[in-house]
């Protein structure tokens, strides 16, 4: 299979190499819903020691900084309560945590969560995490960018590896709200 964006050795199929998907994705990919066909969501094999963005389009083509994003645990906190989201936001921008995602979660105080909330919480790695089998009940925030482009290069809750995923998709997701200005230069 020819990849949809990118120039990738190894282009599968989701529901053809859910072996190659981390367990929480792997399922969401099983238990599709969406509009979009499963079959559209494509997984590519790349070499986890290039997995940060920077590295990855200086590897794979400076191209797919402009089709990738990037998925992010937040934590927002209101009377001793700590709500856990995700924000997927363009690579070449930034989550306006303390802006869009504090008054989104209607939260005193917002940060990203720590390294072992986000994992542990997720069932993914660092660096992998992804929008695609997320806990059920969190919010998922999407910058309206994300969602007006054809395909996203996003994580594939691992390292090894990233899932192309066509942007409307992202707007499908369990509890998803798409939000201008989330991402910011």
């Amino acid at each position: 299979m020819r990849a949809p964006i990118g120039h990738f050795d190894n282009a599968t199929s989701a529901p053809d190499c859910l072996d190659a998907l981390i367990g929480p994705v792997a399922d969401a990919v099983r238990h599709w819903r969406g509009s979009v066909p499963a079959g559209q969501i494509v997984y590519v094999d790349t070499d986890p020691e290039w997995a940060d963005t920077a590295t990855f389009v200086e590897h794979y083509g400076q191209e797919l900084l402009d089709q990738s994003a990037n998925c992010v645990v937040v934590a927002g906190k209101r009377g001793g309560e700590t709500t856990l989201a995700a924000c997927i936001v363009l690579s070449a921008t930034r989550v306006d945590v303390n802006g869009v995602v504090r008054r989104q979660l209607g939260a005193r105080k917002a940060s990203f969560a720590p390294m072992d909330t986000a994992t542990g919480e997720t069932g993914m790695e660092y660096g992998g995490i992804t929008p695609i089998g997320l806990p059920a009940d969190w919010p998922v925030l999407v910058d309206s960018a994300v969602v007006d482009l054809p395909y996203v290069l996003v994580g594939s809750g691992r390292r090894r590896g990233k899932l192309l995923v066509p942007g409307k998709v992202f707007a499908e997701l369990p509890n998803a709200v798409v939000l201008e200005g989330l991402g910011v230069a």
